[in-house]
């Protein structure tokens, strides 16, 4: 079990991602520490992930708030006395659009969830993060490095390509302290958002799901979508002392849509 008695706190659970890397995290063993701005959602997941109660604790948490971010870190350190990963999940990715009909003030809102929260959420985890060394895995996207002609999200790319750049400045940074920073790029995940717009698509356009989601596939080197589950194997792979030589590093887990 690579994350035995480790205690990783997961930013942004959901029904999605989230969940999934939570999940991963108590399979291999180790403690999640749930954060996420819906206290009924985190719950839920909670309870699905570890009945019992014993290696999950949650704490609603919206990461454009410092103290908020301070006192997920705190329950961490409560709960089971330490803090060995952090998973950056939480985003705002719902912003559509492009320049031409760009709303700055919303951009402005997307970056301090996306990459000011992302920044406020490690350095609340820092002074445990310090104590032993860890991990910080950072949830990108692969509309960062190349955008997808289907759908424009110019303000989520633009703050998630920040992101990436900051990775860079805090693995060397932290690295002294034997903390690595890494980031997961996925590109088109079968979860529920994309379940979501292949219905939609579909209702939309008056064709089958299975036709849209060929649309999605046939650009797949797998002939297959990556799936939640599988960005959350790579993120525990990244929190866990398997990776421990690797920082500063973005991975791609996009079924080879991209190659780089």
């Amino acid at each position: 079990m690579p994350l035995r008695d480790r205690t990783v706190v997961v930013s942004g659970v959901g029904a999605g991602l989230g969940h999934q890397v939570a999940a991963t995290v108590v399979r291999d063993g180790g403690n999640a520490v749930l954060g996420a701005r819906t206290e009924a959602n985190l719950a839920a997941s909670a309870r699905e992930i570890d009945p019992g109660g014993t290696r999950t604790a949650c704490r609603a948490t919206d990461i454009t708030d410092e103290a908020q971010c301070e006192a997920l870190a705190a329950l961490a350190l409560e709960r089971f006395g330490r803090i060995d990963a952090v998973v950056h999940v939480a985003a705002w990715d719902s912003c559509f659009g492009g320049l031409e009909d760009a709303d700055f003030t919303t951009w402005r809102q997307v970056l301090d969830v996306n990459l000011l929260g992302t920044l406020r959420m490690t350095r609340a985890c820092l002074p445990a993060l310090k104590q032993r060394g860890g991990s910080v895995v950072v949830i990108g996207t692969q509309s960062a490095v190349a955008a997808p002609s289907q759908v424009r999200q110019a303000a989520y790319a633009a703050s998630k390509g920040a992101l990436t750049s900051a990775m860079y400045s805090l693995a060397r940074e932290l690295g002294p302290h034997r903390i690595r920073v890494n980031t997961v790029l996925p590109g088109w995940m079968w979860g529920p958002p994309v379940k979501a717009y292949v219905r939609m698509t579909a209702r939309t356009e008056g064709v089958p799901e299975d036709e849209v989601l060929g649309r999605l596939t046939g650009r797949m080197a797998l002939p297959e979508l990556a799936t939640d589950a599988d960005v959350a194997e790579a993120v525990a792979f990244l929190a866990s002392d398997r990776a421990r030589a690797i920082t500063g590093q973005s991975l791609l887990v996009n079924a080879g849509e991209l190659m780089r």
